[in-house]
């Protein structure tokens, strides 16, 4: 059965949250890896970022330079990445049962962005899709996809369907996805998962490529401010 659209124009980046700096190894990589490989597969030029490695500031403002931080990788290095791409998947472990700090600080930095418009006048993430990846050796794995998955369609992605994929051990010390005999690799459920969620990922982007993104009536938040309500009854204005 072959693909039934050409992904070869899209751009994806993948944020990699783990907590370990390279080239330590990542249990989180290796799952990002196979979504990766499969979106490469379809031409899709892919960016793939370890967070941890670049000297981000904290905050919820597009430059923390400019609040008194003498360091932040996020407007030059980050963000550009992001703005050009199609496609965002965040990546990331677990502890105790949630999302961990360097995914809280990601989405934060995304959120400082989030009131800047893009060429229709939109929010500017009107037209990108998003997706999450977990791992970890304890439960939460749903949760903590909820909570990314919420946060990126607050702030204006579209989220297809299956959005998230992850990989749990046991329930307390063992091994890890990318260990010996975890079974984390083979796994059908999480690679199926995986798989459902990169294609329904290139699926969406590919029909809001097609489409011109998300359409721009209804949602302008400077018509908004003009007095624009976007509501047939008279009365309701």
């Amino acid at each position: 059965m072959d693909a039934p659209g050409v992904y070869d124009d899209l751009r994806a980046v993948f944020v990699n949250c783990t907590l370990k700096r390279s080239p330590d190894q990542s249990h989180t990589q290796g799952l990002m890896d196979r979504s990766i490989e499969l979106m490469r597969s379809q031409g899709v030029q892919v960016e793939n970022i370890r967070f941890i490695d670049h000297d981000v500031a904290t905050g919820v403002y597009p430059d923390m330079r400019e609040h008194g931080w003498a360091e932040d990788a996020w407007p030059d290095e980050i963000w550009p990445k992001i703005d050009a791409a199609d496609i965002l998947v965040i990546g990331g472990p677990l502890w105790l049962g949630d999302n961990a700090s360097i995914t809280r600080k990601l989405i934060e930095r995304l959120y400082a962005m989030s009131g800047l418009f893009n060429d229709k006048g939109q929010y500017v993430y009107y037209g990108k899709t998003g997706g999450a990846i977990i791992t970890g050796n304890e439960d939460g794995v749903k949760h903590a996809a909820m909570s990314i998955l919420y946060s990126l369609q607050h702030i204006g992605f579209t989220i297809p369907p299956g959005a998230d994929a992850g990989w749990i051990g046991e329930i307390g010390p063992g091994p890890s996805y990318l260990d010996p005999g975890s079974g984390g690799p083979e796994n059908d459920f999480t690679n199926r998962n995986t798989t459902f969620m990169t294609w329904n990922l290139l699926h969406t982007a590919r029909r809001l490529k097609d489409a011109g993104g998300i359409p721009a009536y209804g949602n302008l938040r400077q018509e908004w401010d003009k007095g624009e309500r976007f509501h047939p009854n008279p009365e309701y204005r």
